[in-house]
């Protein structure tokens, strides 16, 4: 069976979330980001990306990594394409342009989107960064905009259909999602993103992650 090591209020979530779409069975391991405890290396400290035990599994020390056959296998993106590859029927790669196409979109979140975005998570709700935060949204101006062209006339980013591209897109974008005013300069990408949040997997996940301690 998959092992996803990681809590899912982590980027595990990606992960969970595509599990969830493709009936996937998984085992999940708690391992918990090492910045979030008080003293990550005591000696009664939940299993976290410092523990020992972790670190020989992933020497890297961030969550989420999975085991998947003997196969050890870190970063999000690179885990859920594939499993979207191995597992994915429709959510998958039909062919080797679809399966380019949805790197494409995914590493394009990662790069031109995922900084700005999470800038805008973390500090957004603080009056004392609402420059800094103001300038994170202005940066994201352009990759947003070619992702809004394109839903403007795509229901998904590949195919026709809901595919990891979207799903990793969504989770990336979701950082973003509580700059009310951004949103409202991009119409598709926020009806694209309710749809894919509106998913019964999206929300098997989310349940799991808000039932998790914060």
């Amino acid at each position: 069976m998959l092992t996803i090591h990681g809590v899912t209020r982590s980027r595990a979530s990606r992960v969970i979330w595509l599990c969830h779409e493709l009936d996937l069975p998984f085992r999940q391991v708690p391992v918990i980001q090492a910045y979030r405890i008080g003293n990550a290396e005591a000696p009664d400290a939940p299993a976290n990306t410092k523990s020992p035990d972790f670190l020989a599994l992933s020497p890297a020390g961030a969550i989420p990594v999975i085991e998947d056959e003997g196969l050890v296998l870190s970063e999000s993106l690179a885990i859920t394409l594939h499993l979207a590859r191995k597992h994915g029927g429709p959510a998958g790669p039909q062919d080797y342009a679809e399966d380019a196409l949805m790197t494409q979109w995914s590493l394009y979140g990662a790069t031109a989107i995922e900084p700005d975005a999470l800038t805008i998570l973390m500090l957004g709700q603080s009056a004392d960064d609402a420059e800094i935060v103001a300038e994170a949204a202005a940066r994201l101006a352009r990759p947003l905009a070619v992702v809004e062209e394109h839903l403007a006339t795509h229901a998904y980013l590949v195919g026709g259909r809901f595919t990891v591209a979207d799903l990793n897109l969504a989770e990336i974008i979701r950082y973003a999602q509580g700059d009310a005013a951004l949103m409202a300069r991009h119409p598709a990408i926020s009806a694209w993103l309710t749809a894919c949040q509106d998913r019964p997997a999206f929300k098997t996940m989310w349940a799991a992650r808000m039932a998790e301690p914060a």
